[in-house]
């Protein structure tokens, strides 16, 4: 249905990436799209106007109604779009409800239920050990036994291109003083991530084994936590991160189904410890998913993660949040923790790029040891598709505003 510029190829019709739209002439509504190229489909209307079974949770709102309805749906919505967008029988039907990406407000795409942050690179986790234990070891001791994570806020979710004002918050007290200081962070930094989106719930009391993570979770989108680390360091003993985080995270307008990404798959590294038996994965299927992350400030690359080198995969992670009788509902969000490979340009999070602060960055527009008023943090990514092609995650950015006043 027309030419694609190269960039625009890395949401071809093996990818389809599923969001919420609001057009132009319309503001105030919200309806199911699927992009491809530059466009987006107006998926409901699609629906529609080719009499589709699954006209319903297409119409909708949110992805909501379509994350419940569960695998089978998903598979057959996808071959539906596959067909409607690929095949030319349909092209006169279709075309006219292709909208060019620039005249549509992109929106949250699904309500988020509960949020959970995983810390599952290894390569990040010795780095902040050495920052913050130096001389002593680097990972704690139950780290390669278990995904170590914590409860988010989900009401601080927000779509990419959402507004990152300047969080408030207690900071340790200057040496000498008995009293915190307070004001804006001085240290805000992001966190480079993969957020996965569970469809499917789950029962209460009955764990998620490894082998289900394809019936719960949809799909996958750029995630970056932003983190205020001045803040973090001085709450988070004894009971974990809190202000420091929950004042907002940024995810991509675009849902990546999983079955998007089935040339992505690849082997976890290599475990050192073997894992108790509900986390074991040596048996199954490669868990881990070969992703290629760059982190920019201002446009300017700054960073290229890895996500095939987390040590904890997805469906480890998924495993692990319902082992002791926790369920997941339709909208809940977990997301991979900071994403750093073992080289300096592989480090997802400027806590570890400047070594907390010691070595700033050199950037185009001045030095940075943490985020400046003012600057725009973009997450991009592509996996490896059927035959060497790319497929492509939805970027994620945001811009610093200074503390409201």
């Amino acid at each position: 249905m027309g030419t694609m510029s190269s960039d625009s190829a890395l949401f071809g019709i093996d990818n389809l990436p599923y969001g919420v739209f609001s057009p132009r002439d319309a503001p105030d509504e919200r309806r199911v799209g699927v992009r491809l190229g530059d466009r987006v489909l107006d998926a409901g209307a699609a629906a529609r106007a080719l009499g589709s079974p699954h006209a319903d949770p297409l119409s909708a709102p949110s992805l909501d109604a379509l994350l419940a309805a569960g695998r089978p749906v998903w598979r057959a919505v996808r071959a539906e779009l596959r067909s409607w967008l690929g095949d030319p029988a349909h092209r006169e039907r279709v075309a006219p409800l292709l909208r060019p990406l620039d005249t549509v407000t992109l929106r949250l795409p699904f309500t988020v239920a509960d949020y959970v942050d995983f810390y599952s690179s290894e390569h990040h986790a010795r780095n902040v050990g050495e920052i913050f234990r130096p001389g002593g070891a680097a990972l704690t001791p139950n780290w390669k036994h278990l995904p170590i994570g914590y409860h988010g806020r989900a009401g601080s979710v927000r779509v990419s291109g959402s507004p990152v004002p300047r969080p408030l918050g207690q900071r340790r007290p200057a040496e000498g003083s008995a009293t915190p200081g307070f004001g804006p962070t001085q240290r805000l930094d992001i966190e480079a991530e993969v957020g996965f989106v569970v469809g499917t719930g789950s029962t209460p009391g009955r764990p998620v084994p490894l082998s289900a993570l394809r019936e719960h979770v949809f799909g996958v989108c750029l995630l970056n936590d932003w983190s205020a680390r001045d803040i973090q360091a001085w709450e988070y003993v004894p009971l974990g991160p809190f202000l420091g985080k929950s004042f907002a995270t940024s995810i991509s307008a675009w849902i990546t189904p999983l079955d998007a990404l089935d040339a992505a798959w690849t082997a976890p590294p290599p475990r050192d410890v073997p894992p108790l038996p509900y986390l074991d994965d040596a048996s199954a299927p490669p868990g881990a998913l070969d992703l290629r992350l760059t982190v920019l400030i201002n446009d300017h690359p700054v960073a290229h993660p890895p996500f095939a080198t987390m040590y904890w995969t997805a469906a480890q992670q998924l495993a692990h949040l319902t082992i002791n009788g926790a369920h997941l509902r339709t909208g809940d969000l977990f997301a991979s923790g900071t994403v750093s490979g073992a080289a300096p340009e592989e480090r997802g999070c400027l806590l570890e790029l400047t070594w907390n602060g010691e070595r700033p960055l050199r950037l185009p527009d001045g030095e940075r040891a943490f985020l400046a008023d003012g600057d725009r943090v973009t997450l991009t990514a592509w996996a490896p598709g059927p035959g060497g092609q790319r497929i492509g995650l939805g970027e994620v950015s945001g811009t610093v505003e200074p503390t409201p006043a």
